[in-house]
């Protein structure tokens, strides 16, 4: 009785869960997840205003008697009057550039000997730059690059230090149901999605590089690319709305994008086919390069390898110079960025020469932050704060090709580039050195402002 039960039971959802894969492998969407995502931004909105108007009560109620603190300790913040954090709005307004400004002539002073010149200092003039340094050590322009992005208004999470799930009983119920259907309903439906891809992936390529027929080994293997990666973007619940599709990469060349996460290479494969360059991995995608590897032209290397730029450029080369070989994948910024701005590009494969295709990727943070603080957090608990958020939903551009104009020099070519994807994302154009992230700023990038102080100082004395 009870396995006849059971089997009417799995039947069904097994039948669900294979059409869902199916129409996930073709990329076709019969309007469930968009359904879902704008349900979603009814409940946040809901939320919000339930937020703000808990707030002001609160305010209200403070305002009347002032000595009476929250006895729940749960701090009511209006959104409008909250602080965004460094990465939307800026903590502090600073100048936009120090310089010396252009002053009345000031009468002449009496000539004084060289010794009494010297001597002679000013410390107002400095009370400027002694302003900036301070306002540099509370918020600067790079490291709030590389944390998580805070919002406006909260998402319903429970990776939140704001504890807005207390203020009523309305929206506690709404969290804590949200939490039972993202913990306990779509994350082992994820999980098993992920599998799925992963297990696809290893098999398909396995049987495609035993295919003796050229032609048709890269075609069923841009084919099992397409599908692996549709399958793992769909297990995180991805809404992808693809623009400018006239420009999508159709030849050998690099597609250059911003990067905020890993999940970058399966949101923009879920479209088209890329051959991926990078180091090897262990793990998890060590696994999945190993296998994509099996029939695909990708370039992976080792870390030593890395350093020689020759090698890596020859390869790149030879990759781009068949015309057969799928585009290059490239992230130029080397490292995660988390999604609000763009950084310096490595000059590399703008040297290589070919076409460029830029791609704009922006997310939307609000259903879950698609950026992978690797200084903080591993691969796997990279992938279960995904796997547990609400979605993954994100805008891609694909831009006109670009080429390097004659007498170009591949820094200039790279900014560009780079200037072209910020200003279509909406990103902030920011020259720094993403590496950054790891390590400190290099003796001579010290020096050099060091001497332009001096200079201004000079300047300003004057």
């Amino acid at each position: 009785m009870i396995t006849a039960l059971l089997d009417i039971f799995w039947i069904p959802i097994g039948g669900f869960l294979s059409f869902l894969i199916f129409i996930s492998a073709i990329n076709k969407s019969i309007g469930v997840r968009k359904a879902y995502v704008n349900l979603l931004l009814r409940i946040f909105e809901y939320g919000r205003v339930s937020i703000e108007t808990a707030s002001k009560e609160n305010q209200q109620f403070s305002v009347q008697n002032p000595k009476t603190e929250d006895k729940q300790g749960v701090q009511l913040v209006d959104d409008a009057d909250s602080k965004e954090g460094t990465n939307g709005a800026t903590l502090i307004t600073r100048d936009a550039v120090l310089l010396p400004q252009a002053q009345e002539p000031a009468p002449e002073k009496p000539v004084s000997s060289k010794k009494e010149d010297e001597i002679n200092f000013d410390f107002e003039k400095c009370l400027d730059y002694v302003k900036s340094g301070v306002e540099a050590i509370i918020e600067d322009d790079v490291t709030s690059r590389f944390e998580a992005e805070e919002l406006k208004s909260w998402n319903m999470l429970t990776r939140t230090n704001r504890h807005y799930e207390f203020i009523s009983w309305k929206i506690t119920s709404i969290w804590v149901f949200g939490f039972f259907i993202r913990y306990v309903i779509l994350m082992p439906l994820r999980v098993l999605v992920c599998f799925v891809g992963v297990l696809f992936a290893v098999l398909s390529n396995s049987i495609v590089a035993c295919l003796p027929f050229r032609f048709l080994r890269l075609y069923l293997a841009s084919l099992a690319f397409k599908i692996t990666f549709r399958l793992i973007s769909s297990s995180m619940s991805s809404f992808i709305k693809f623009h400018n599709k006239q420009y999508k990469p159709t030849i050998s060349g690099f597609c250059v994008a911003n990067h905020t996460s890993p999940l970058d290479v399966a949101i923009l494969s879920t479209d088209c086919t890329y051959s991926l360059i990078g180091q090897r991995h262990g793990g998890f995608l060590g696994v999945l390069q190993r296998a994509l590897a099996r029939a695909s032209p990708h370039i992976w290397f080792e870390r030593g390898e890395a350093k020689d730029r020759h090698l890596v450029a020859e390869r790149l080369k030879q990759h781009v110079s068949d015309p057969n070989n799928p585009p290059i994948l490239i992230f130029p910024e080397g490292t995660c960025i988390n999604n609000t701005s763009v950084m310096q590009f490595k000059k590399g494969s703008f040297e290589v020469g070919g076409v460029i295709y830029p791609v704009a990727i922006k997310y939307d943070p609000r259903f879950g932050d698609a950026f992978w603080n690797s200084a903080k957090y591993s691969m796997m608990q990279y992938l279960y704060m995904m796997m547990t958020s609400w979605a993954i939903v994100c805008d891609v551009w694909y831009l006109p090709p670009m080429y390097r104009q004659e007498g170009e020099s591949a820094i200039d070519f790279a900014n560009r580039v780079k200037s072209v994807i910020a200003k279509q994302g909406g990103l902030i154009d920011l020259v720094w050195d993403g590496q950054l992230k790891r390590m400190k700023p290099k003796k001579e990038w010290r020096e050099i402002q060091q001497v332009e102080f001096a200079n201004r100082l000079k300047s300003d004395s004057t």
